[in-house]
């Protein structure tokens, strides 16, 4: 269990919703803090082949 203001969270790809694919997911750690918003990183998704935004979801 994390302690203190750091917390995991999981992005999940925006573009294979759309085509009905199956979404890539990664988990990953952020400072509540300091990002207070939801995260968005381009990550590889193995699906589709490429890159692709992932936005953190809940």
């Amino acid at each position: 269990m994390a302690k203190g203001p750091r917390v995991i969270i999981t992005l999940e790809c925006t573009e294979a919703r759309k085509d009905g694919k199956t979404p890539s997911r990664y988990t990953t750690t952020k400072n509540k803090k300091t990002t207070p918003d939801r995260l968005e990183m381009m990550k590889y998704n193995p699906h589709l082949r490429k890159h692709t935004l992932h936005k953190e979801i809940k």
